[in-house]
């Protein structure tokens, strides 16, 4: 079994549900909470680690991902 990998989640509300993003592979999921996107994104991650190959993997990461907040005027 392979150690786990910690990955960034991104859970924004949109419409009715929450979408969930992990920016290091650009891949997303949704769900109608927060725990249930974050938890089909575990699940599109998990997946994409089983089926996808070496290469794609390494084609797809970026894993300099920061995430930071900013104030900016407005108005």
């Amino acid at each position: 079994m392979n150690s786990p990998q910690r990955l960034t989640a991104i859970i924004e509300r949109e419409d009715d549900g929450y979408v969930a993003l992990c920016p290091e592979l650009d891949i997303a999921s949704q769900g109608e909470s927060i725990e249930e996107s974050r938890a089909n994104l575990i699940e599109a991650l998990t997946l994409f680690f089983e089926m996808a190959s070496p290469s794609e993997i390494a084609r797809r990461a970026h894993y300099d991902v920061f995430v930071t907040q900013v104030e900016v005027p407005v108005g």
